[in-house]
């Protein structure tokens, strides 16, 4: 189990540190996590990046070929797949209406052309964080389906939620803001999600 959870974890998150694949603060976790990194080096499935912008731990190309054979394994054991593809579609139509939201949260249209949101326009940001809440709701009956169908996307209700009530709350960095648990983070993160559950990629829905 330790094995897939590591292999997803890194999938989504393209390059990680140990702290990243950890989901739980129970004992051991840490270094469970770090001797599994080990052994899955060892195998030449994970490398590690120690220098540039970015570090931490990353799959190789036999390790995302690996993490697609458990993917397929999972899904085809679960007895779901008809459920998860469902929960797909139904994603669709409400994620194009969610990058549509965090986009107005960031550019407006003025006089005709696109600018910056400098966030003064306090009738506007409180529309749009409106529209956020309400699609939010609309996911819900989604979430709810994908946690019955493979429980590991339970996760992403009770994070999705956090990141509105902290919007709600006056916090708007978590709305769009990169390198935190923002709603746009992890609604990126649940559609990657759905996508490799399923064998799809992003390049094929803009051919739709």
């Amino acid at each position: 189990m330790i094995t897939f959870v590591v292999l997803h974890r890194l999938r989504l998150k393209g390059v990680a540190p140990i702290e990243a694949l950890i989901d739980n603060d129970g004992p051991n976790v840490g270094s469970a996590v770090a001797n599994e990194l080990t052994r899955l080096a060892a195998q030449g499935l994970v490398r590690e990046r120690t220098t540039g912008r970015l570090t931490g731990w990353l799959l190789t190309p036999a390790g995302e070929s690996h993490s697609n054979q458990l993917l397929r394994a999972e899904l085809e054991s679960s007895g779901h797949q008809v459920t998860v593809e469902a929960c797909y579609q139904d994603f669709l139509p409400l994620n194009r209406r969610v990058l549509q939201v965090c986009s107005d949260w960031q550019v407006r249209t003025v006089d005709g052309h696109a600018v910056r949101n400098d966030h003064e326009d306090v009738e506007w940001d409180r529309a749009v964080i409106e529209r956020l809440a309400t699609l939010h709701q609309q996911a819900q009956p989604i979430l709810a389906r994908l946690a019955t169908a493979l429980p590991r996307f339970n996760s992403y209700e009770p994070r999705l939620t956090r990141a509105v009530t902290q919007v709600m709350a006056g916090d708007v960095e978590w709305f769009t803001a990169p390198g935190i648990d923002s709603f746009h983070t992890i609604w990126f993160e649940l559609h990657e999600d759905l996508l490799i559950t399923l064998g799809r990629r992003r390049i094929d829905e803009h051919q739709r």
